[in-house]
């Protein structure tokens, strides 16, 4: 069983003891997009972008939530920027492992 209503609302809960905190911002985010509130959704996502900007998973989302609500140049931009950290994030951990030998 899928409780959205409910998982939001401990969520917001949450969000009052710890309004600055992304994840939960992300949180809120994610459920409100499966409620098909699309504005709700992207209001969160940019939230939890002001205390973590390059927070590739966020940026991703509030890029398709954009899609979804046919922003298409905003869409792209999130979608670039998320992907440009995901391969930056990707080239760290390469070179980590091959300096570890891995």
């Amino acid at each position: 069983m899928k409780d959205y209503q409910g998982t939001l609302k401990d969520l917001d809960k949450a969000n009052v003891l710890e309004p600055n905190n992304a994840f939960i911002l992300q949180s809120c985010g994610n459920v409100k997009k499966m409620l098909k509130d699309y504005q709700g959704a992207l209001k969160d996502f940019d939230k939890a972008n002001v205390f973590e900007p390059n927070n590739a998973f966020t940026l991703q989302s509030c890029g398709n939530v954009k899609r979804m609500l046919e922003d298409c140049q905003g869409a792209l931009e999130d979608l670039d920027k998320a992907m440009f950290l995901n391969q930056t994030m990707h080239s760290f951990l390469n070179g980590v492992e091959m300096s570890r030998g891995f």
